[in-house]
């Protein structure tokens, strides 16, 4: 699929994002936590970004806000490169994030109300009090609560609730795009569908664009229109939503397939479960080449000597890997 340029958001190029890691007497090491991630996403789009856990997704969104300072590559927002100051600023009020821990992520020595104003407070985006009061009320309406709650402290409240909280201050400078890094992973199962179908809606009524960072596939796959797998912070594999779910082509993506449970019993029994070895190495000592070749049974000397190109294969379906086509269905 062809991308026509206006309809590109989004626009990630090259991005890392290395940490200094302290070895010894003033000796340093990087840990490339994202290693050279390209990707872009389309206006009103959800791309999910999936991965293990220690791949670098949440690395990922918190550098595309610049909540850490990147390492190397460029982020363009709406054809603008966000670099300086001014711009990153001007990013933050079209660009907001809802954060994984709703225990963590919000004060509990603020009200409700203030809470969800601060980003309101930090921008200056409302000229009176009552505007302010008024905006609260219209927000927390959005996310189902309602003026009774905005006068309380976020420990009174479930968890479910208080990521609706959460949610709410990431809507309230009217943002065009949101990071949701795992947003419902620390809620209860019946909750999490409550949310996940509160961020269709929400997306629907303002027209939102989301980069939604999951490590569980089932919710990744209802959300999204497209998904990106992440290893050991490259990006592997990318595709529409549909098809990587039906014919995944990279060796770690059709692993973390096998192991989504199947509610048919008669499908569940006759799928194979593909069963890595060892464990996910350290990113900090990476290895050579293609980063799942000490886990991959197709991996040859030519993995460990280059990472393979992040390639087309047709349909917008973005695969990096060397022995593709040995591999075959």
């Amino acid at each position: 699929m062809s991308e026509n340029k206006n309809d590109i958001l989004l626009d990630v190029r090259g991005l890392k994002q290395y940490f200094p890691i302290n070895t010894g007497f003033l000796k340093t090491r990087p840990l490339k936590a994202v290693d050279d991630v390209s990707f872009t996403i389309r206006r009103g789009e959800t791309l999910g970004l999936v991965g293990e856990s220690g791949c670098g997704k949440t690395t990922v969104g918190r550098t595309i806000l610049h909540l850490y300072q990147p390492t190397a590559g460029e982020i363009r927002y709406d054809g603008q490169l966000i670099e300086s100051k001014q711009s990153i600023r001007e990013f933050r009020k079209k660009a907001t994030m809802v954060f994984q821990d709703p225990y963590s992520s919000l004060n509990p020595r603020m009200t409700v109300s203030d809470i969800v104003a601060e980003p309101l407070d930090v921008h200056e985006l409302c000229r009176t009090k009552q505007e302010r009061e008024e905006r609260v009320l219209e927000l927390l309406g959005y996310v189902g609560l309602n003026s009774e709650h905005a006068s309380r402290y976020a420990h009174e409240f479930s968890g479910g609730q208080r990521q609706r909280i959460g949610i709410a201050r990431a809507l309230a400078v009217n943002p065009e795009f949101i990071v949701c890094d795992e947003p419902v992973s620390a809620l209860d199962v019946s909750i999490q569908a409550q949310v996940i179908n509160m961020f269709d809606d929400l997306q629907d009524r303002l027209g939102l664009t989301y980069l939604f960072i999951a490590h569980d596939l089932l919710v990744v796959r209802h959300i999204s229109d497209r998904i990106a797998v992440m290893y050991l912070g490259k990006l592997v594999e990318l595709a529409d939503a549909d098809e990587i779910y039906r014919h995944p082509l990279h060796p770690y993506s059709r692993s973390l397939l096998s192991a989504v449970p199947l509610p048919d019993p008669k499908k569940a029994r006759a799928n194979k479960r593909i069963v890595l070895s060892g464990d996910i190495p350290s990113p900090l000592n990476a290895p050579s080449g293609c980063p799942f070749r000490t886990r991959c049974r197709y991996a040859t000397e030519q993995c460990a000597q280059s990472m393979p190109e992040l390639k087309d294969e047709g349909a917008g379906h973005l695969v990096a890997c060397h022995r593709l086509k040995e591999i075959g269905d």
